[in-house]
């Protein structure tokens, strides 16, 4: 079950004028379940995305790239789930243009003007011919209320759909931000199996929304592990649909940016949160905050370390404050001038290791009751500078490996 994290209430997730989202069950890999989704954008609309650094990505991925990078107006975005078309060379990256093809002659447009985006098993074919005959009733059912069906039709191991509104108001106009994503394993995006899709009704200038996205990536998705596994797939993208009615956002110095990325970036901290409540076979959500770096770099590198063990995650499952684990893993996380005299480290409100050690007021059964709890925070105090920066991260129970164990069958 997922850790305090419950599918969007119906009618919680804004329409974004000017686009629709429908869906179906093509079959893709399972019977009986909505599999394909496609988003088409309004004429005007900017995309921006950032993707997997994973050099096995994915042929979805790899035109994905190639379709952002040609600049032709992006008309409709195309998400299947079963088959992640990775780790299947040119026929993979055949099939993926096939898709593309067959999406864009429905919409009279360009194949370098359609997203494709894969999520699920690696090194299988891509069935492009159920995905094909799948688009037609994707376009029957799309409709500026698709965002909860589409954010349940995305998922692969997740336990609920994943979204996120906000509403703002600019120039004195009301501006919305919607977003979706899935994953539940084999998360640890490095970007700039996990898919985000998030869009405004703003007007925002390409290279605007570029570096916004890349500053929203790294503040959101870029902070949130599962597992220490970074997908082949991973991808995130944000769209600009220019409907509101507002001037153009086009210069960093516009006092209006600042909101809107602040609003994008609620959204995006909320979907990531979202995968790591939704790990597979997570029972805590846990927010690791570092605090007296000397950059954020390096406060990010000793919260992944911690994330990342194993022997931490498990101890998390147990509900067991062992230290060693986790001083062990800050230790080994890089830093090699840490002066580890000058570390404190607290379990929730509980102060459990300073000058090297244990706490002089240590008191177990006060950290097995931090630890006890459905949500955990670890603070980590370096005693370095003024840098700070979390990660967020869940326990690992039996369920992960029984949920892993039993992917492909």
């Amino acid at each position: 079950m997922p850790v305090n994290l419950n599918p969007p209430a119906p009618g919680s997730l804004k329409a974004i004028a000017g686009v629709t989202l429908g869906v179906t069950a093509a079959h893709v890999r399972k019977p009986d379940r909505k599999d394909v989704m496609v988003m088409t954008l309004p004429d005007g609309a900017r995309v921006a995305g950032v993707f997997t650094q994973n050099r096995f990505c994915a042929a979805p991925v790899q035109l994905c790239r190639a379709h952002l990078a040609a600049g032709a107006p992006i008309r409709a975005l195309v998400v299947n789930t079963g088959i992640a078309n990775a780790g299947t060379g040119d026929d993979g990256l055949a099939r993926a243009q096939a898709v593309c093809a067959e999406l864009a002659g429905r919409l009279g447009c360009a194949p370098a003007q359609i997203l494709p985006f894969s999520t699920g098993v690696i090194m299988e074919p891509l069935p492009v011919e159920r995905i094909a005959a799948g688009l037609p009733a994707c376009l029957a059912d799309a409709r500026a209320s698709g965002w909860e069906d589409a954010a349940a039709a995305i998922m692969t191991t997740d336990t609920v759909a994943k979204g996120s509104s906000r509403t703002l108001e600019l120039d004195g106009r009301p501006v919305s931000v919607t977003g979706i994503a899935k994953g539940a394993g084999m998360i640890h995006p490095d970007m700039a199996t996990m898919l985000g899709f998030v869009a405004t009704d703003a007007a925002v200038a390409q290279p605007l929304l570029d570096a916004l996205l890349r500053r929203v990536a790294d503040d959101s998705f870029n902070r949130v592990t599962v597992d220490g596994d970074t997908s082949t797939n991973d991808s995130f993208v944000l769209i600009a649909a220019g409907t509101a009615g507002i001037a153009e956002i086009a210069s960093e110095a516009d006092p209006r940016l600042a909101v809107l990325e602040a609003a994008i970036r609620e959204v995006a901290v909320e979907l990531a949160q979202a995968l790591a409540r939704d790990g597979e076979g997570a029972t805590k959500f846990v927010t690791i905050e570092v605090d007296g770096g000397r950059d954020r770099r390096e406060c990010v590198r000793i919260g992944k370390a911690i994330a990342h063990s194993p022997l931490v995650k498990t101890a998390l499952f147990a509900s067991d404050p062992n230290l060693g684990r986790l001083l062990a893993a800050i230790g080994y996380a890089g830093i090699d001038d840490l002066d580890v005299s000058a570390l404190r480290l607290w379990l929730g409100p509980v102060l459990v290791a300073e000058h090297g050690g244990r706490a002089a007021g240590y008191v177990e059964a006060e950290a097995a009751a931090a630890m006890a709890e459905a949500e955990i925070t670890i603070r980590v105090e370096l005693g370095r500078g003024s840098a700070r920066d979390r990660v967020w991260t869940c326990d690992f129970s039996y369920d992960y490996v029984k949920i892993n164990a039993e992917y492909r069958s």
